[in-house]
């Protein structure tokens, strides 16, 4: 059993005016592969090493499994973790950096020998084990520390920032080993990083952080459709959502979104969305647009469109975003690279209504999906 559960955490360095981490609570289940995610000093490193015994925890309590851990070194937590610099040995051979902790433990020779090659089999290592780390491509490395995390069978996997090092074609093809080792180990992970694209294509769930604060932790498809907040809407997407300032009207039995730019636009708000909005008839509201929710620009209706102008295009392949004005608001369309639209055109594009979102500018939180 190796589900990890904080109880009202708190870490506070010495010294410090207030809490990094203020009173976290939060329950990762057994063998679940967890994304801590969020920007620079948010917490998430710190919470990570709270679970390894790296740091101190203030006040609360951890558990992992049933066993309180607050007092239990790291050696006996049966953790493994997989540093973001690999951290191997540069004296030592592959086949010797993946069974020092064995070594250390007094395992006998032939069971070493065993999980050595055992793991160097799944991770692809068993033609580079004579080798030394300064004769390995970073993706190797890496290999080489997950192998070291696994040759002993830990309850849990603790992965910080493993994949910032390597290059952009690299981290994918890595992600996608590590999520397969996942897979075939069965244990519990929990993954830091600050790339929200790890986070959305490696973990079963993700805990969005800020300011050592749990914004929300759910699936990556329900981050995605049901941001609980500004935060996490602006943070989990790439490009970043759209934000504009949205008065909301009602005429004739109908709610419209009223948004300034090139010319003052009027968005229809579906059905299912009015009755949270009720309260905000003539007040200002955030209203959210995702890049890729806009539509064709042959598909313009009444009410269902932005009246932008385009400043320039950034071609993605099959794909462009169309980096467009709304007056003095910037915006990012996403459009199909077969659609050509001069720059510095006025052009009118149709919003996808239903996934329009709407949030409290006081509170910051959502009010509609």
């Amino acid at each position: 059993m190796a589900s990890i559960s904080f109880k009202n955490v708190t870490k506070t360095y010495e010294g410090a005016k207030s809490p990094v981490v203020p009173n976290l609570n939060l329950e990762i289940k057994d063998k679940e592969f967890v994304i801590l995610v969020g920007p620079s000093g948010c917490g998430k490193s710190t919470t990570l090493r709270m679970i390894a015994g790296l740091e101190s925890i203030t006040s609360g309590d951890l558990f992992i499994g049933d066993r309180r851990v607050n007092d239990i070194p790291p050696k006996d937590r049966d953790i493994a973790m997989v540093f973001q610099s690999y951290a191997l040995y540069p004296h030592m051979t592959v086949y010797n950096n993946i069974a020092f902790g064995l070594q250390l433990r007094k395992y006998d020779k032939a069971e070493i020998d065993k999980r050595v090659h055992e793991v160097a089999k799944v991770l692809d290592l068993e033609h580079l084990l004579n080798r030394k780390p300064k004769q390995l491509s970073g993706g190797q490395r890496q290999r080489v520390a997950l192998g070291r995390a696994m040759v002993r069978n830990p309850a849990v996997f603790l992965l910080d920032e493993p994949l910032s090092n390597l290059d952009a074609k690299l981290r994918t093809s890595m992600r996608s080993e590590i999520t397969r080792l996942h897979r075939r180990l069965d244990t519990t992970f929990v993954y830091v990083t600050h790339d929200q694209t790890e986070a959305m294509t490696m973990g079963d769930r993700i805990v969005v952080m800020k300011d050592g604060q749990v914004m929300q932790f759910d699936t990556p498809q329900v981050l995605y459709d049901s941001p609980d907040n500004l935060f996490v809407a602006g943070f989990i997407g790439s490009p970043q959502m759209n934000f504009l300032d949205a008065e909301i009207t009602e005429e004739g039995g109908k709610m419209y979104a009223i948004v300034k730019g090139e010319e003052t636009n009027k968005l229809e708000i579906p059905a299912f969305k009015q009755a949270a909005l009720k309260p905000y008839v003539g007040k200002t509201v955030t209203l959210g647009i995702r890049p890729e929710h806009f539509e064709s620009v042959d598909q313009v209706k009444e009410n269902n469109y932005l009246t932008v102008k385009v400043d320039f295009r950034e071609l993605l392949g099959a794909e462009y975003n169309l980096y467009v004005y709304l007056g003095d608001v910037k915006a990012i369309v996403r459009m199909p690279s077969k659609l050509r639209i001069p720059e510095e055109d006025v052009i009118k594009i149709p919003v996808t209504l239903d996934l329009m979102h709407f949030f409290d500018k006081e509170t910051e939180q959502a009010i509609t999906h």
